[in-house]
């Protein structure tokens, strides 16, 4: 069957994607020679097989089939720009937020995933990423039906296909911002069987809502796998290179559904370098010497029944939380306390704010993970996907007669932040002029095991994670 037989007309095909799925920007392979600039990124792959199906011989390398199109934001115009110019970034910026409406259940699976996800091997490093999540089991839903589909939409708090597609298309593009001050890149492909049909009318719906790219080629070839590797790589500008090189398709694969969010931002106010200094960090398993940023502010402090936290912005939008647990009380703790889920996944965090001037101390840390998703799936009540009875992926594909799972649920993120920027971070509020010093000062030290979140503009949460162990100095 040949390829324009299936997706003749899906969206708009460049010529000099045909040649080679991945190469990577030049601005952004500059990341990895100034890693200062900060880069959060996530990756989430699921791969759908089928039980033996077998496939002729020979192969193409993986080639492209439609491209997605982006929006077009107007650059920051920085310091010194013109009115114009400063009228038209922001008007694009505008153009990007929706009204989320209730956002109770998103953030219920926010609460729900990041309790499922992160507390699995207690004492370690993770980090992960919920709207990167959110949006992948959001394709996933489009290409399931019955049981299978309804499983998905009660994890994602969705009433029904028309109310996740709108929700979902919200969720993206108030997650993506390229101005040139803040980068949020969402991107998503679909790897596709070069001997297997599948519905157009799918494709078409994943290529408008998601911006989905198709690619197609021999599953379990290397050169597949190479070229799946090359976009993860593309897409994450670099930095998940060694994660993305763990991902491989087997030979019996139908698919592969692939989802990646990039971010970077600088902080709104620089950390001096001067005052960065070793400190000790307790780890769970012993005491370790490692670089602490300072800055002393002005502003806001959080605190709950069991934890305090403090918020840093980046430069015209977004912020990172950080959540300290009390003395005695672990990460892990708090993802299973209600109070703390509440705050730090719902509108509500100024419920818990009271001015202080703030001794800030925070460590410089790199922190990834890769991990499978399917205990937390099933933990979440996805199951049926995973049963080859009761998997329904009638969906997307045509003429396949073999029982369909989901194989392989594959997710890694990294988050690294030091005193220019950060990856998984926020901006920071500034207070209005002409108001009285608050009274309390505070000391917040992040001198043991934390939380941290990155939320985007939009106040969404881009990454979540654990640091039990920073960078040593």
């Amino acid at each position: 069957m040949k390829a324009d037989d299936i997706f003749d007309g899906v969206t708009d095909v460049r010529d000099d994607l045909i040649d080679g799925a991945g190469e990577a920007p030049k601005q952004r392979s500059r990341w990895t020679k100034r890693r200062w600039l900060g880069a959060v990124a996530a990756v989430l792959v699921v791969a759908i097989a089928v039980g033996a199906f077998l496939r002729p011989g020979g192969g193409l390398t993986a080639y492209a089939i439609a491209r997605a199109e982006y929006p077009r934001m107007a650059p920051y115009p920085g310091e010194g720009g013109s009115r114009a110019a400063y009228d038209a970034w922001w008007e694009s910026v505008k153009a990007q937020r929706r009204d989320l409406g209730d956002t109770s259940a998103l953030e219920m699976f926010f609460a729900r995933s990041a309790q499922a996800f992160l507390t699995e091997k207690p004492g370690e490093n993770r980090v992960y990423s919920p709207v990167n999540v959110y949006l992948a089991l959001s394709m996933l839903a489009y290409l399931t039906d019955g049981d299978s589909r309804g499983q998905i939409l009660e994890a994602l708090g969705s009433g029904g296909m028309d109310e996740l597609r709108k929700q979902a298309n919200d969720v993206w593009n108030v997650s993506y911002r390229d101005d040139g001050v803040i980068t949020s890149i969402l991107a998503s492909s679909l790897w596709l069987d070069q001997d297997v049909s599948f519905n157009r009318d799918t494709l078409d719906a994943l290529a408008r809502d998601f911006y989905a790219s198709s690619y197609r080629g021999k599953m379990g070839s290397k050169e597949l796998d190479k070229a799946l590797q090359n976009w993860l790589n593309e897409q994450t500008g670099g930095l998940l290179e060694e994660q993305a090189g763990n991902v491989e398709l087997e030979p019996t694969t139908i698919l592969a559904l692939a989802t990646t969010l990039y971010f970077k931002a600088p902080w709104a106010e620089e950390f001096s370098k001067d005052q960065t200094a070793p400190q000790t960090f307790h780890t769970p398993t012993g005491d370790v010497e490692t670089d602490f940023l300072h800055q002393w502010s002005s502003g806001s402090y959080y605190l709950g029944d069991k934890f305090s936290a403090v918020s840093q912005s980046f430069k015209e939008g977004g912020a990172m939380w950080f959540l300290l647990p009390d003395e005695g009380v672990t990460p892990e703790e708090l993802l299973a306390d209600e109070e703390a889920m509440e705050f730090l996944f719902t509108e509500k965090k100024y419920d818990w704010e009271r001015p202080a001037l703030v001794n800030e101390a925070i460590p410089k840390f790199d922190v990834s993970a890769q991990f499978d998703l399917k205990d937390g799936l099933k933990a979440l009540g996805i199951t049926d996907v995973f049963d080859r009875e009761r998997a329904d992926f009638t969906p997307m594909t045509t003429g396949v007669n073999e029982h369909i799972t989901l194989n392989q649920t594959s997710h890694a993120a990294r988050v690294v932040i030091d005193e220019e920027g950060c990856i998984a971070a926020a901006f920071t509020v500034l207070s209005p002029g002409g108001d009285a010093p608050p009274e309390e000062e505070v000391d917040f030290v992040l001198d043991r095991p934390f939380l941290f979140c990155v939320t985007g503009d939009s106040g969404l949460p881009l990454f979540v994670g654990i640091v039990n162990y920073p960078m040593k100095a």
